[in-house]
């Protein structure tokens, strides 16, 4: 059954199976949710998201390390690099998103949402009480303000959905409508949840090169208190915050202060938290959670080590290879890669073989692909791109097995043969490409991810046996942000978080119009006629089975592609943290994702 493979919860059993018939979306009525297939879990009057304590406590405060700098309070353009926490705790949209439903949307900057039978159009309303942090009502003029400056000037990310809306009107004095260009059943959620600003802070500023000098007016419980240029950045909770009484932010926003400490590695970064400057750690090394929590904090009880289990989808995390590059263009080359990259034996070097490998984009879910030949819907929907489908797309795809010892021979035996299909040969120990040429690309790395800059040694070293010798660059976080946003890398490191519920985003991860559009976060660069189709049959689907069907049918494009080369997969986060940090029993079907940590927090004394 579908809701088993996704999670035990009840609410979210119940969420899923009201979605195996793909039929009732929503009502041309006002609603206080929608749900991409089905009605919302939760009804017009609930108290609180079952992931909230409604009571918790206010007070304290959160310390997070992160590694890097940054050098723009602007997380809605293309310029500069920004906290990646400040699109999620700075701002607010017409609509919150529940992470305990594979995608459903709750009032908040609206108190309704309506959109017609088949979702061409959708209509918000704005709550009366609805304020931005200096006082000033949030209006109409407002949210069309920040929709036409995101979908033109503002990050790549905004401009897909924006370039579907045929208009944006004003119905009435409080009211919004969109009507789309384009069929897509997405669209009335992904409008919802575009960030909204304040047109009269902007007036007379360049939003598009906006840095450090405009602190953001929005109307989020959490406010820009303090900072300092690549060293920290303090939010404080808005005492005045206008929506702390809504039951969808009931139990939300507990704590008074989220800094955010910045440092040159993770090695640094670890042995403050282990100082205790900071208050919470995510560890994503197995290995390292349990041979290294053992720090005197530890053992007295002054930190506490919690692991928060998920349902969703592992995404992607490995190295990317950019196909606009010549080397990475033939997916033999890429293969070649794949059996050079030995991972049960960076696995027992870094994990102690303690975590296993992600196999597939969408695996860890019933969305991801099966093992051996596609059969079924997966196969019909695949077959008319038969000549374009990677091999193994069609008849099955597992990612290569290697002994676990570090010489990997049957491996680079194996990679050595795809170069040579390939048209490489080997000429007194250096790989020639085949205009005789040694075989050169560059991995590129940010400054700070040591982890990574230790895989990608020990992957060097394989790729030395076969007579390539890579350059790995590691730059600060500016210059690394700038090169992959041109694409002006040949293989960097890759890291792709996937929903239960796929949709438009795919578009923006893999869609052919996202290849070459400067920003996009297609850095594999790829082109597949049949990604394309796939990502189009999720959007419109009416049946649970072509839903599934496609989910699969993109997941074995992608993986037989060879794009990125996997690690290791992460189905249980853990979280480090000071005692007083407390969370809800009950954990949201998407585990610690994206803002339930810190919104659900609280801060409570002994």
């Amino acid at each position: 059954m579908l809701a088993d493979c996704f999670h035990p919860r009840a609410v979210a059993v119940a969420l899923i199976c009201a979605s195996l018939g793909f039929g009732g979306f929503a009502r041309a009525e006002p609603m206080h949710g929608i749900a991409m297939y089905g009605e919302p879990a939760l009804d017009a009057d609930y108290d609180h998201l079952p992931y909230a304590r409604p009571d918790a406590p206010k007070g304290g405060r959160l310390v997070t390390g992160e590694t890097g700098s940054f050098d723009s309070l602007n997380p809605h353009i293309l310029k500069g690099s920004t906290p990646w926490q400040l699109r999620f705790l700075a701002y607010e949209s017409l609509m919150g998103r529940s992470w305990d439903e594979p995608f459903t949307l709750y009032g908040l900057l609206a108190e309704t949402i309506e959109t017609g039978p088949n979702r061409d159009w959708v209509e918000f309303t704005l709550r009366p009480e609805a304020r931005f942090s200096d006082g000033s009502p949030v209006t109409v003029e407002d949210v069309m303000w920040s929709y036409e400056t995101l979908g033109t000037i503002g990050h790549p990310r905004y401009r897909g959905s924006w370039a579907q809306v045929e208009s944006m009107e004003q119905t009435g004095p409080r009211s919004i409508r969109f009507t789309f260009a384009t069929d897509d059943r997405e669209l009335a959620l992904i409008i919802g949840m575009r960030p909204i600003l304040q047109k009269a802070q902007w007036e007379g500023k360049d939003f598009a090169s906006s840095g450090l000098d405009v602190i953001p007016i929005t109307t989020a419980p959490y406010v820009i208190d303090d900072f300092e240029a690549g060293r920290f950045l303090t939010l404080k909770r808005n005492p005045d915050y206008w929506g702390k009484d809504l039951p969808f932010m009931k139990g939300q926003a507990n704590l008074d202060e989220i800094r955010m400490e910045f440092f040159g590695d993770g090695t640094v970064l670890f042995e403050a938290f282990k100082a205790g400057e900071l208050t919470v750690m995510r560890e994503s090394n197995a290995e390292k959670w349990d041979s290294q929590y053992d720090f005197p904090a530890v053992q007295r009880g002054d930190v506490v080590k919690s692991e928060i289990s998920h349902g969703r989808p592992t995404g992607m995390t490995g190295f990317v290879m950019n196909t606009r590059r010549d080397v990475f263009a033939d997916w033999r080359v890429r293969d070649a890669m794949m059996h050079a990259f030995n991972f049960e034996y960076i696995n027992e070097t870094m994990t102690g073989s303690k975590q296993p490998r992600i196999t597939s984009y969408f695996s860890n879910s019933e969305l991801g692909m099966q093992d051996g030949p596609a059969t079924g819907r997966v196969r019909e929907l695949l077959a008319p791109f038969a000549d374009t489908l990677p091999p193994g797309a069609l008849d099955g795809y597992a990612l290569p097995v290697s002994d676990g010892t570090a010489r990997n021979r049957a491996g680079l035996r194996q990679a050595m043969q795809r170069m040579q299909d390939a048209g490489y040969s080997i000429q007194d120990g250096v790989m020639l490409a085949p205009n005789g040429q040694p075989l050169r690309f560059e991995i590129v790395l940010a400054q700070g991810s040591g982890e990574e800059q230790s895989i990608v040694d020990i992957f060097a070293q394989g790729l030395q046996r076969m007579g390539i010798t890579p350059t790995i660059t590691v730059i600060d976080s500016a210059q690394y942000n700038e090169r992959i946003n041109s694409f002006d890398f040949d293989m960097t490191f890759f890291r792709r978080g996937l929903s239960l519920s796929p949709g438009n985003e795919q578009r923006l991860y893999w869609g052919s119009g996202a290849a070459d559009q400067i920003g996009s976060r297609n850095l594999m660069g790829m082109k597949s006629p049949a990604a394309d189709a796939m990502i189009d049959v999720l959007l419109n689907a009416t049946s649970e089975e072509d839903f599934i069907a496609a989910a699969r049918g993109l997941d074995r494009v992608l993986t037989a592609g060879r794009y990125v080369i996997p690690i290791y997969q992460w189905n249980v986060s853990r979280i480090a943290h000071a005692r007083q940090l407390h969370h809800p029993a009950q954990t949201p079907v998407y585990g610690d994702w994206i803002d339930w940590m810190p919104n659900a927090w609280w801060w409570q004394e002994d």
